[in-house]
């Protein structure tokens, strides 16, 4: 049977632009199902939490102490700090670095560079011991820390300590605030579709010693009350065979970020008070700014992660509102349905608190979103097919999310979990008396 008699020379004249179309569409179909194919998968081999010394362990009632015995501060400034530590979430067995431990006070750049080193190689050192990865398998090394910018940069004295090679690829992010330890595990899944056969490193901390506010103005003052020593290392990696020994695989990454807006962009900020003192001021237009932002950014999340009745749902009510068909509340997805565990990082708990009510979450921490991960395998939690979300926001206005899948069942005893000596004295108990008393200022 010939062409013409299946499909008319004619029947194709009339109906060429459709079959050009329907051609189209099956060549792009097959060519994203390809680029799907050949999308390189991405594994958390594993990671570690710096924890400092015995030695620099302060609690509340001793943070207090020594900022009394600083000088620094007003009764009222004093007062507000008692307030806001209580109300925060933080535990009694926190760490300071060791220069903010003494007194007088040391906030040289000795001390800084002491605090970087003792973390970055502590948590790199541990990494590498867990992993058993040799340094010279690193292709690719990636340091973020938002407020501490020394020359060589934090990446080269990581280069420079445990002697990386010569041609490794190396990125140092600062000043991108909190949201940047989670931006920097998108830009790392971007380099490993590239660069194949690939480990990559990733460090973030953060580095308080010279950022200390000194001043009292109530609007500057937060960073005082919540910011410790901390910071992480972690391993990924795109070798097939890594699957069998890594922890995780990477599902989504997602940034949003509103930084074209004024408002956003100076709701925190690194300025000098009326006094001359430096300190990242936060006006009362963050909880607004960052409640557009989160939604934005959940909402591009929300579509890759949720099941299809729960987006049924939430189009149905839409449907419903814009059409004035009935008076009804807004539908929030139940984002239980789409993920097991949330690890959120918030630099004040009316964020995390508004984030857990608007999302229907049952739990949710503010510690370091490394820190919370390690906390959840340190309780057993983590089972096999079990979906992580990790959110951090910040400065900009900014706000990222990773979608991790785990591979494994993660025991819950390994013994260098940072959590590993004290993790039945948690979760602790807050003083909800009331909001944290945030002093915000109006931004122009």
């Amino acid at each position: 049977m010939s062409l013409e008699e299946i499909m008319p020379v004619e029947f194709l004249r009339k109906h060429v632009k459709d079959l050009a179309f329907i051609l189209t569409l099956f060549i792009i179909f097959v060519v994203l199902s390809m680029r799907k194919a050949m999308m390189r998968s991405v594994y958390l081999v594993d990671f570690a939490c710096y924890r400092p010394p015995r030695s620099q362990m302060c609690s509340r009632g001793s943070t207090m102490r020594t900022a009394h015995a600083s000088g620094l501060f007003s009764e009222s400034t004093l007062d507000f700090m008692q307030k806001t530590m209580d109300r925060s979430g933080l535990g009694d067995c926190t760490y300071l670095p060791e220069g903010l431990l003494r007194v007088p006070t040391d906030m040289c750049m000795g001390e800084a560079m002491k605090e970087a080193q003792a973390v970055m190689f502590g948590a790199v050192e541990e990494l590498l011991a867990k992993t058993g990865v040799d340094v010279s398998d690193i292709g690719i090394l990636v340091v973020n820390c938002s407020l501490f910018c020394p020359v060589p940069s934090l990446s080269a004295m990581i280069m420079n300590k445990f002697k990386l090679r010569h041609d490794l690829l190396t990125y140092n992010l600062q000043g991108m605030g909190c949201s940047c330890g989670l931006a920097v595990i998108g830009l790392v899944k971007h380099l490993l579709q590239v660069h194949g056969d690939s480990h990559a490193l990733v460090v973030s901390t953060e580095n308080i010693t010279q950022n200390v506010y000194q001043g009292d103005d109530h609007s500057m003052i937060l960073i005082n009350c919540v910011f410790r020593v901390g910071g992480a290392a972690i391993l990924l990696s795109n070798r097939p065979s890594d699957r069998s020994t890594a922890k995780y695989e990477l599902v989504h990454t997602v940034h949003t970020h509103t930084t074209g807006s004024d408002r956003s962009y100076n709701c925190i900020f690194r300025m000098e008070d009326s006094a001359g003192c430096i300190g990242v001021n936060i006006t009362r237009d963050l909880l607004a700014v960052a409640n557009t932002t989160i939604e934005a950014n959940i909402s591009a999340l929300g579509h890759l992660i949720l099941p299809p009745w729960e987006k049924l749902r939430y189009t149905m009510n839409f449907l419903i509102r814009f059409f004035n068909l009935a008076k009804i509340k807004p539908y929030i997805p139940d984002f239980n349905t789409a993920i097991d565990h949330v690890c959120s990082h918030v630099g004040g708990k009316p964020v995390l608190d508004a984030l857990q009510k608007s999302l229907r979450l049952s739990e949710a921490s503010s510690s370091s979103i490394w820190y919370e991960l390690a906390y959840t395998e340190a309780k057993g939690r983590m089972k096999r097919g079990d979906r992580v979300w990790q959110i951090a926001f910040g400065s900009g206005f900014k706000c990222s999310s990773v979608i991790w899948r785990a591979i494994k069942t993660v025991a819950g005893h390994e013994e260098k979990n940072p959590w590993a000596n004290e993790i039945d004295a948690y979760p602790v108990d807050l003083i909800n008396e009331g909001p944290i008393p945030y002093h915000f200022e109006l931004s122009e």
